[in-house]
């Protein structure tokens, strides 16, 4: 990759020799100005307004333009002069969690290149320090006529440095936020981290630009034959106002859908007179699991109170049987007795 700018870091007394290479690419499709009648292409030129002249870009050179409208002229000469000990050189000022960093003043990107053999060392040495901080560094360099403040962190084995806004540059976000006064339900919440539970996470590499393809092949099929491809059509319910509760329910069955997952959603109805929250699927589970788990318990109760009463029963009929058998002998026993003739005693 080629690099865009030259110069070291300076690490307190180290210097690292470094080139700096952009880290990021624009793949948007672009596109030419041209004249609509007759195909024409419109260009613009550079011209003077004091000779209504074109010029070259030798003879263009700089002005501040004053509150009231008077240029100031400045050339690179004046710019050489001032005091700028960042216009070789990173200099890192502190090193802070990465959490401390606004997502918003993070810029564009680049990758930190060791310059020459003798870089590698001192290279290594500060790549693995922020590794085993778990730091980035804060540092100020000069680019493009201008100082700016970047943040260093590692990317796999190299050091890469983002562009960050001065803290100054950041706008506060007054009147940005809903001035109403809005009351989200529990209900509301539930539905929403359903659905970004159903969302999930997904793989930044999956993701790629549906609208440049699309851009893409509408000029092959111009180039291949001038056939136009047909207009998709809007998207229905964009920018309308509509039930919440029922848009969250769709989105959680159509992600559920998508993911080959049940769509059921249960749905919320809303009593007069107060909000009815609903029941989360987990807990609806686990009352019938305990409704089955209570029925069987139950039926158990029964089939072993059956069991000990025809065991009771089979013990009561044994008992009256035997009882039965020992009044028939002692009945019998007592009949032989009286049959039986008593011996006459012998004068």
């Amino acid at each position: 990759m080629r690099s865009i700018w030259n110069g070291a870091i300076s690490f307190g007394l180290v210097s690292i020799p470094i080139k700096l290479v952009n880290a990021t690419e624009s793949r948007s499709v672009s596109f030419r100005q041209i004249h609509s009648a007759d195909g024409g292409r419109i260009r613009y030129r550079k011209v003077c307004e004091l000779e209504e002249k074109e010029v070259g870009a030798a003879e263009i050179g700089k002005a501040y333009e004053d509150a009231d409208g008077t240029l100031i002229p400045i050339t690179d000469e004046d710019l050489a002069t001032l005091p700028l000990p960042t216009a070789k050189t990173i200099e890192i000022v502190a090193f802070v969690p990465a959490s401390e960093i606004d997502p918003l003043q993070i810029d564009t990107a680049y990758y930190l290149s060791a310059n020459g053999v003798p870089a590698a060392k001192p290279y290594t040495l500060l790549r693995e320090a922020l590794k085993r901080s778990q730091k980035v560094a804060i540092a100020k360099f000069a680019l493009r006529g201008r100082e700016r403040l970047g943040m260093l962190r590692v990317v796999d084995d190299v050091i890469a440095m983002h562009g960050l806004l001065w803290p100054d540059e950041i706008r506060e976000p007054e009147g940005v936020a809903p001035q109403t006064e809005v009351t989200v339900r529990e209900a509301e919440l539930d539905l929403a981290d359903a659905l970004m539970a159903t969302l999930g996470e997904v793989e930044l590499d999956s993701l790629h630009d549906d609208y440049r393809e699309a851009v893409e092949e509408m000029i092959a099929a111009k180039v291949e034959g001038g056939v136009t491809v047909p207009e998709a059509p809007p998207e229905e319910g964009r920018g309308k106002v509509i039930d919440l509760m029922a848009a969250l329910e769709s989105s959680v069955r159509a992600a559920k859908e998508a993911r080959g997952e049940e769509g059921d959603v249960a749905k919320v109805t809303q009593l007069k007179g107060r909000s009815a929250p609903k029941a989360p699927e987990a807990k609806k589970s686990t009352a019938t699991t305990a409704k089955k788990t209570a029925a069987k318990k139950t039926a158990a109760t029964k089939s072993t109170a059956k069991t000990a009463k025809k065991t009771a029963a089979k013990k009561t009929a044994g008992a009256k049987t035997a009882a039965k058998s020992t009044a028939k002998s002692t009945t019998a026993k007592s009949t032989a007795k009286k049959a039986t003739p008593r011996k006459r005693r012998s004068a």
